[in-house]
């Protein structure tokens, strides 16, 4: 295949990080992004050259290019994390391995970015994607899945029969529910729309709790005193999953992976953490994969895909919107909050 010297990519307009916190939110991408040409990226050693099919917007795309993320951004590359794509060309042994399969990758933190044609990457994180997956899961085989299935793995370490999960509605809420209905495991799941309820319990949340609901602390102390929910996977960090922690029971563990709200949450009783053993953690993805084996690493990864192609699991997508019309279309189709957005070249 020949490479073209230039290529299409929505190109970041910010430098660094931004230093406010405005949330993940986006009116317009005016202040973010432009559409533009790019020179296609060349692979170093042990990299590899995906020609994408397809790339995810995940929260952390958005606070990223809003320079909000824990990893700063490079003015005039391309933007986005996660995709699904072909290698096209390598360098080193691994990445001539690779050349014409299906991988799906994570990139974007060294300067190339998925929301383009082109995308140069690790050849040791792409993942092989087998022919059953669709581009649809395969794009976001990665960030979602694998943290679904990796959180999902404190809780049964834990012990606990059941937990919180906070914006269940999400793609990640939506993937923990179905693997807490396999392991026969009640997911307690907060959402602020009760339109999103019945979806969520069909798909194997146990119980399903609603924020504006008049009796959402009494329906949360009940399920704390049967369920006795000792893990809190939370997103939001807001005063509400405060709320939510201070309410379960001892030996609770709250952890944070994300902080979809700009709120900053108050704790009232810090007389919990001595006297009820309870305590407050983040989770992060990356240092997964820096702390897993290679054996737990492609277990996970090969279960991960099993889901998908039995179709346990199932990306849900809203709105696929080619990269031209991504200024235009993104921000309202990140509205509608039903699914995944995805982005074509």
């Amino acid at each position: 295949m020949t490479v073209p010297e230039t290529m299409n990519a929505l190109i970041l307009k910010g430098h660094g990080l931004s230093g406010s916190r405005s949330g993940a939110a986006i009116d317009t991408l005016e202040p973010y992004l432009d559409y533009g040409k790019l020179p296609v990226p060349r692979p170093g050693p042990g990299e590899v050259l995906v020609k994408v099919r397809m790339a995810s917007v995940n929260p952390s795309d958005l606070y990223f290019i809003k320079g909000e993320y824990g990893q700063p951004r490079v003015k005039g590359a391309a933007a986005g994390f996660e995709g699904v794509g072909q290698v096209i060309a390598g360098n080193g042994l691994y990445a001539a391995y690779l050349k014409g399969k299906r991988v799906a990758f994570v990139g974007g933190a060294a300067g190339s970015g998925a929301w383009a044609e082109y995308i140069v990457v690790s050849a040791a994180t792409c993942v092989v994607i087998r022919p059953a997956m669709r581009d649809e899961d395969a794009a976001g085989h990665v960030v979602n899945p694998v943290t679904a299935w990796t959180m999902f793995d404190i809780v049964e370490k834990s012990g606990s029969k059941s937990f919180i999960f906070t914006a269940a509605n999400s793609q990640l809420g939506k993937l923990i529910a179905g693997l807490a209905r396999d392991k026969n495991c009640a997911m307690i799941a907060i959402i602020r729309n009760e339109s999103q309820a019945a979806h969520l319990e069909e798909l194997g949340a146990k119980h399903v709790l609603v924020q504006s609901d008049p009796e959402f602390g009494a329906k949360l102390a009940a399920l704390c005193k049967t369920d006795k929910p000792r893990i809190l996977l939370d997103a939001v960090a807001n005063q509400v999953a405060a709320d939510i922690f201070t309410a379960m029971p001892a030996r609770a563990r709250w952890i944070i992976y994300g902080k979809l709200d700009t709120e900053e949450p108050s704790l009232r009783e810090p007389g919990q953490f001595i006297f009820m053993d309870k305590k407050i953690e983040g989770y992060w993805l990356a240092q997964w994969f820096k702390r897993a084996s290679i054996i737990e690493k492609l277990r996970t990864l090969r279960a991960v895909q099993n889901r998908f192609i039995s179709g346990k699991w199932r990306t849900e997508v809203v709105a696929t919107i080619p990269l031209s019309e991504a200024l235009v279309k993104l921000p309202a189709a990140l509205r509608t909050g039903d699914g995944k957005v995805m982005l074509t070249p």
